[in-house]
């Protein structure tokens, strides 16, 4: 799930999870993380956010709403100026255009609610879940 406050961050934690993502990033959140139970995964949409995360201690993050906040071009276009900077883009990617997104040398991984539509988690299929997961990593490993 997506964390939003520090408090959080250790709920997410007792839950099980290994790590946190967020569609943003604050400061009393940023604090939280760095010294917390998850490592975490900020949301960022402009270069200027990209640059306040890398501020705060991070140098990967979310790319949150990815096709809204300019898709593929606009990760090119910060490779230059922000080359520390990797990204796992979400919002607007799908299975037919992840490889746009993973060609691109300052992506480290997508994310994207194909791969577990609500319908079939709230059915328990997971066998269906498991296969959009495989045919996903078949995808990646063709882009690599």
């Amino acid at each position: 799930g997506t964390v939003l406050r520090p408090d959080d961050l250790d709920r997410a934690a007792a839950a099980g999870a290994v790590f946190a993502v967020s569609p943003g990033l604050t400061e009393d959140l940023a604090r939280a993380a760095l010294a917390g139970p998850l490592p975490l995964l900020p949301g960022t949409a402009t270069a200027s956010e990209m640059m306040r995360a890398r501020e705060l201690g991070f140098t990967a993050v979310k790319f949150f709403p990815a096709a809204q906040a300019g898709g593929p071009a606009a990760l090119k276009a910060v490779a230059p100026v922000l080359p520390e900077m990797r990204f796992c883009p979400t919002g607007g990617v799908s299975a037919a255009n992840m490889a746009e997104y993973l060609a691109l040398p300052n992506v480290f991984c997508v994310g994207g609610s194909w791969v577990a539509p609500d319908a079939a988690i709230a059915a328990g299929d997971w066998h269906a879940i498991t296969v959009l997961a495989s045919e996903a990593v078949g995808r990646a490993v063709k882009t690599a």
